[in-house]
């Protein structure tokens, strides 16, 4: 039956009935806590995404490996990340693969796409809140591309580090992503906060009152200053 999937792969299209790579699903699910079967299954979804198939059916094994994917899928997956139309579901995968490596393939895919492309990494870092992204996400909160400006700042308050906030504080957002970049050092603020760290916390919370003229930021940063002098 594996075999029969894994074939009708090579004429699957959006649209076609799926229903003959549901054991391609099936096999993920039965190799659950056995690594030999799981790794075996993954190199034969890795070996099939290389092979000349239709973006549909690439797409659908991208999804397989958002759930199977281990480090061995990350050089395959980084090779997609600049594909227009690959793209999404390829970092969609590695945003779940707990590997450094696949942090590594995000970062260095960065100064390499643009536009929707580039938005898309950075969020996938952001999730995958990795803090060795900051720096060079920081720079893109100062872009004149008001969407990737923008996408940054959201990026790095998803991050929610202390080199997050610095990023945050240091960077000069256009203003379309103002407002973003206040939520962002919110979030980064109530972070530090959270992890006992009142003192970095309360700088935050300062260096906003002057930025903060939105009545739910004005309200945050206020209720933040009090919880930090709280004993």
């Amino acid at each position: 039956m594996l075999d029969n999937a894994f074939e009708a792969l090579k004429s699957y299209d959006w649209g076609t009935d799926a229903k003959a790579l549901k054991p391609i699903d099936d096999a993920i699910i039965a190799s659950h806590g056995d690594g030999d079967a799981r790794l075996k299954l993954e190199a034969r979804i890795l070996a099939a995404l290389k092979t000349d198939l239709s973006y549909d059916a690439k797409n659908m094994l991208c999804r397989k490996l958002r759930t199977i994917g281990s480090a061995a899928s990350v050089p395959a997956l980084a090779e997609l990340l600049t594909d227009e139309k690959l793209s999404h579901t390829s970092r969609y995968a590695l945003e779940r693969i707990p590997a450094d490596e696949a942090g590594a393939a995000l970062r260095d895919a960065l100064p390499k796409v643009k536009n929707a492309q580039q938005i898309g990494v950075m969020s996938s870092l952001g999730v995958r809140q990795d803090n060795a992204a900051v720096a060079a996400i920081g720079k893109l909160v100062s872009s004149d591309d008001a969407a990737v400006a923008l996408a940054a700042a959201r990026a790095l308050g998803a991050i929610r580090t202390a080199d997050a906030a610095k990023a945050l504080t240091s960077a000069k957002p256009n203003d379309a992503a103002k407002a973003a970049a206040i939520d962002s050092t919110l979030a980064c603020a109530e972070t530090l906060l959270s992890d006992g760290k009142k003192a970095e916390a309360l700088a935050l919370y300062k260096g906003l009152l002057p930025a903060a003229k939105a009545k739910h930021a004005k309200l945050a940063v206020t209720r933040g200053m009090l919880a930090c002098a709280k004993k």
